[in-house]
């Protein structure tokens, strides 16, 4: 069921989250402070018990100065020790109940360490930008760090006034007082941790085509001195959201946001209704298009339709691959079977041992599992055929949008649009190592 979300620890990332209670919604307050990398922070947590009453829960939260913490109003005692609060309210809390949580912050905003290096805030040459995949979401707020517990956002970030800060979701308000101005964002669909971004800059802000009522309002923030190399590189992303929105349904936020920052970056990298790109995807040659529509389509895979743990990280990948492939396609270049055969050529040239359905924490960003990915969905149209395929595609974006998934919930969403079984294509691409037969192009 759309919504679902899973009790236990993730099994990837145990130290981070808590599966005892769930948080509807964050209310943010940041005074951020370039020269000096400074951070103030308030937050206000909505948040509900689970099935047993609690005596104490956690939070995650890098290493700042908390200098007020209150649930329900009341000051509890807590801890603070290697990114985990653990809060101990003043009396439990019972089973279901709603509750409140307040923490003032301070400090110096840097990245928090991963398996794959430091993710999370960075501070840039000139301004800052907020990268969280996997665990980086506590080295800016508290949270309950789990990609399964989705909730609504409203971020105000008062900065001195030559910047523009961009999150995803609505522009509410800006207000200038003497040197800075804050801005106020509305995210209300659910979201996790990880996928609240944040950019903070110099920017020229550049309005991508012409949405037209109820069209999808999209808007670039860039340095002015890329504008040109920037409007060949992005033309197409208004003809990307209309196709998008024919193959997967409709785009499932207000609007969406890209942000180019004023520095390079190793990959792209996507959030809620925003997606950030570093000056080297940037060239005026379209180098960088497929990666355009990658992150696009995250918005349906990865970010509306969110994993319940790391262990299903191929829902969002391949998902957002198969979509490189399908723009490739139907925008005049290879088609998706000749990016397959690439891809095959290039999965038979490596190791076999990679599992999508649990790759292990190691491996869940390995390039492998982006292709493998891409691999079943192809799979799956061939057997499928187009029209049941592309249904199939649809409907799995409608009925979990806002929810949590599973791979064994993507098999029998997918086995209700066969004809026959579908268990040993799963099985072999999905559940196995061995790498089977490239599949046979869909009959058009």
């Amino acid at each position: 069921m759309s919504g679902q979300r899973t009790q236990e620890a993730d099994p990837y990332f145990p130290a981070n989250g808590d599966a005892r209670y769930r948080v509807h919604r964050y209310e943010l307050g940041l005074d951020y402070r370039p020269g000096p990398n400074r951070l103030a922070g308030t937050a206000r947590l909505g948040a509900i018990v689970g099935r047993a009453p609690l005596t104490e829960f956690q939070l995650n939260l890098a290493d700042f100065r908390i200098s007020r913490i209150r649930v329900d109003g009341r000051a509890p005692h807590y801890t603070h020790r290697g990114g985990r609060l653990r809060v101990r309210p003043a009396k439990p809390l019972r089973a279901g109940a709603a509750f409140t949580v307040e923490v003032h912050w301070s400090g110096n905003p840097a990245p928090v360490r991963s398996p794959f290096g430091e993710v999370g805030w960075e501070e840039l040459t000139d301004g800052a930008l907020v990268a969280s995949q996997p665990t980086g979401a506590p080295s800016w707020y508290p949270c309950n760090d789990r990609p399964a517990d989705k909730a609504a956002y409203q971020i105000a970030v008062t900065t001195p006034s030559p910047y523009t800060v961009v999150t995803g979701g609505r522009l509410l308000t800006r207000t200038t007082k003497a040197s800075t101005t804050t801005w106020l964002y509305e995210q209300s669909a659910p979201t996790s941790s990880y996928l609240v971004g944040l950019s903070i800059g110099r920017y020229q802000t550049v309005l991508l085509g012409d949405p037209g009522p109820g069209g999808v309002p999209q808007t670039a923030y860039l340095p002015a001195h890329l504008l040109t190399e920037f409007s060949r590189d992005f033309a197409r992303q208004p003809a990307m959201m209309d196709l998008f929105q024919e193959l997967f349904g409709p785009y499932p936020f207000g609007e969406y946001a890209v942000v180019v920052a004023d520095e390079e970056l190793d990959v792209p990298v996507e959030a809620q209704g925003l997606s950030q790109f570093g000056t080297n995807h940037v060239d005026g040659a379209r180098s960088s298009e497929r990666l355009v529509a990658h992150e696009l389509a995250h918005q349906w895979f990865g970010n509306s339709v969110s994993i319940a743990d790391w262990r299903h990280i191929w829902l969002n990948e391949g998902f957002a691959k198969y979509a490189e492939w399908l723009w490739s396609e139907r925008s005049g270049g290879r088609t998706a079977h000749e990016l397959a055969a690439v891809a095959y050529r290039m999965l038979g040239a490596l190791p076999r041992d990679l599992r999508l359905a649990d790759p292990g924490r190691k491996l869940m960003f390995d390039d492998r599992l982006y292709e493998r990915g891409g691999l079943v969905l192809h799979a799956l149209r061939a057997a499928l055929g187009d029209p049941a395929f592309f249904r199939m595609l649809r409907d799995w974006a409608k009925v979990h949008r806002g929810g949590s998934v599973t791979t064994a919930a993507f098999t029998a969403h997918a086995a209700r649009y066969a004809d026959g079984p579908l268990d040993d294509l799963f099985r072999t691409w999905v559940h196995e190592t061995a790498l089977p037969p490239l599949p046979v192009p869909p009959t058009r």
